[in-house]
This record gives C-alpha cells, structure tokens and sequence, in this order.
C-alpha cells in the first residue's frame, strides 16, 4: 500500500497518508511566544494546511489528542478550539497535561482524519 507523507522535517513528517486516513504528526505552534489561545490557533492552522494537502478538512477528522504544558489553559485553548470546530462533525478527543518537548510550548495536537 502506498504512503504520502507530507511536510517532511529533520526527524518528522508533519502527515502521513496511508490506507484512507490522514495521521498528523504533534503539531506545535510556529510562534511559541504566543498565550495558549495564539498557539492553538497558530496549530489549528497547520492542521487546516496538512488537511486540505492530503485532500481532506476538518469535518473529516475522526480523533484528536491534544497536549497542554499547563491544564490551566484549557480555557484559553478552548476558545481557538471552539472558534475554529466544525460543529456538525465533531471528533473524539482527549486533553491532557503533559511535559512538552520546548519550555515555550503551551500546546500540541496530534490526530487521525479520513480522506
């Protein structure tokens, strides 16, 4: 079976598509001096990109894990969240708290979309 991946870094690729399904790699903001709402919104761009390069949306994903360095910030993620879900087509999801690869990094996201 074919693989795509898409957004290849040093030691990642941002997507990989395989078998129908779209798995987005951690996704961290590009601007990590942004509060947690910024940097969501900043990650929930990204996604937006890696998506529609795979051939799908938003509407399309089927799970979404999302890391917080501070749980306390779940609001404030929330609301870039929230501005940014497609309502009709909500995915699973989990929250948590977790130490976070760069000091500066607020949130990460990481999940599986259909194409």
């Amino acid at each position: 079976m074919t693989l795509t991946r898409l957004a290849p870094e040093d030691r990642l690729t941002g997507a990989v598509v395989h078998n129908g399904l779209v798995y987005l790699a951690g996704q961290v903001a590009d601007d990590a001096s942004l509060d947690a709402e910024g940097q969501m919104a900043d990650i929930l761009r990204q996604v937006d990109a890696l998506l529609a390069e795979a051939g799908t949306d938003k509407s399309r994903l089927i799970s979404v894990q999302i890391f917080l360095a501070d749980i306390g910030d779940i609001t404030a993620m929330n609301r870039a969240w929230d501005a940014w879900l497609d309502r009709d087509n909500k995915p699973a999801r989990a929250t948590v708290q977790a130490l976070l690869a760069h000091p500066d990094w607020k949130v990460e996201l990481t999940g599986i979309a259909a194409l």
